[in-house]
C-alpha cells in the first residue's frame, strides 16, 4: 500500500453504528487517514466543512444529503465517493458527475438480501401460504381438506420476472430449483444471457397472460412509474399473484386495489406507493395481500456486507487497481 487517503464517512449516526462495527473500523483505520468527526450527516456544519475541505475519499450511506455544488466547491481535494448501500440517486447530483469523481456503489450486495426474499415471496405465493394464514375458514382446515388443491403447489408454475436488473438475474438463478417455468421481460436484456440462466425473454404483452406469479424488478424512473396499470394488471390470470420488492410507483396502487378487492389477484407488496401505505388503503386487512415494512433490502449484519464492499473498493483505490463497482453516467439514468 502506498498511501492512506483522508476519508470522511457522511451518513446517519444510526446506520454508521449498523454498517460500522469494530471489524470494519479496523479495517477503515488501515486503509485511510480519519479525522474528527469520523461521520456526519450535516455537511452545512464548521467542523464537517473543514474535514470535506481535507478528504480525498467519502464513504456514504443512508443519511449522505445530496452533494449540490455549493458543498462540492468546499471539497477541492475530492476524488472518490465509495457507497455503502445501494443507489446513489438521493446524493448524486450533476456535479458529481462533471467533476469526474469517481462513484461506486453497493448495490450487488444489496441485491442479495432482495434476492432471497422475493424467492420466498414466490415459493410462499405458489403454496398461497400467506394467505391462507390470513383465511378466517383456512384456519380451521385440515390436510385432508387442502391435498386436492392443484393450486397449491410450485412445481411447473410459470414465474414472470419484470426486470432483468441485479435483483432479476439472481431471482432468476435461484429459481432454477423450483422446476417452474421463467419468463422475463426486459427490453435491455440479451436473450442469450436469460437463456443461459435458465428462462426465456419475451415482451411484457406476452409475459402476463401467463404468469402464475409476476414479480417486479424495475428501477423507479419516468418511464417505468405505473408500468403494471390497470391494463397490465387486467391480463393476469384468475388467481395469480403479483410480487414487488422492487419500488412502490412501479405498480399502480389504486389498479391494484380494485383487483385484489375483487379477490381476483394476490398480492406480496414489500414496497408501496405511498410508502407507508395509507392505514385507508383496501389493501390492509385483505387475505389476499400480504405487506411488509421494505425489509427485503439489507437490514442489520446484511448491511455489513455492503460496508465490506465499499471497503474494498476503498483498498483498491489505494492501491492503484481499478474499481469493480464503479457507478457510470449512463448506467446512472437507467438504475434504480
Amino acid at each position: 500500500m502506498t498511501r492512506r487517503p483522508q476519508a470522511l464517512l457522511v451518513m446517519d449516526h444510526a446506520t454508521f453504528g449498523v454498517q460500522f462495527q469494530e471489524p470494519q473500523l479496523r479495517r477503515l483505520r488501515a486503509l485511510a487517514d480519519l479525522g474528527e468527526p469520523i461521520v456526519t450527516d450535516d455537511l452545512g456544519t464548521a467542523a464537517a466543512r473543514r474535514r470535506l475541505r481535507e478528504a480525498e475519499v467519502l464513504l456514504t450511506s443512508w443519511g449522505c444529503p445530496p452533494l449540490t455544488p455549493d458543498l462540492l466547491a468546499d471539497a477541492p481535494r475530492l476524488r472518490a465517493i465509495f457507497h455503502c448501500a445501494g443507489t446513489v440517486r438521493p446524493f448524486a447530483t450533476d456535479e458529481v458527475w462533471r467533476r469526474g469523481i469517481l462513484v461506486t456503489s453497493a448495490a450487488d450486495e444489496n441485491a442479495i438480501p432482495v434476492a432471497e426474499f422475493t424467492l420466498a415471496a414466490i415459493i410462499f405465493a405458489g403454496k398461497k401460504a400467506p394467505f391462507l394464514a390470513q383465511d378466517a375458514l383456512m384456519r380451521r382446515a385440515s390436510w385432508s381438506s387442502l391435498v386436492k388443491r392443484e393450486d397449491l403447489s410450485n412445481r411447473g408454475r410459470v414465474v414472470g420476472i419484470v426486470g432483468y436488473s441485479r435483483v432479476g438475474r439472481r431471482v432468476v438463478e435461484r429459481l432454477r430449483d423450483l422446476e417452474a417455468e421463467v419468463l422475463v421481460a426486459d427490453p435491455y436484456a440479451v436473450p442469450s444471457e436469460v437463456s443461459a440462466a435458465g428462462a426465456r425473454l419475451v415482451e411484457l404483452p406476452d409475459l402476463l397472460p401467463r404468469c402464475d406469479v409476476l414479480s417486479l424488478h424495475v428501477p423507479e424512473l419516468p418511464a417505468t412509474r405505473h408500468l403494471i396499470g390497470a391494463p397490465e394488471l387486467a391480463l393476469l390470470p384468475d388467481g395469480a399473484t403479483v410480487i414487488n420488492t422492487a419500488r412502490g410507483a412501479v405498480l399502480d396502487t389504486a389498479a391494484l386495489e380494485g383487483e385484489c378487492s375483487a379477490g381476483r389477484l394476490n398480492a406480496i407488496l414489500d414496497v408501496t406507493d405511498p410508502e407507508p401505505l395509507p392505514l385507508s388503503s383496501p389493501l390492509h386487512g385483505l387475505p389476499n395481500v400480504m405487506i411488509t415494512p421494505h425489509v427485503a433490502g439489507s437490514l442489520g449484519s446484511e448491511t455489513r456486507r455492503m460496508s465490506e464492499s465499499a471497503l474494498d473498493e476503498l483498498e483498491r483505490y489505494v492501491t492503484g487497481r481499478s474499481p469493480r463497482a464503479a457507478v457510470t453516467v449512463d448506467e446512472f439514468k437507467v438504475s434504480a
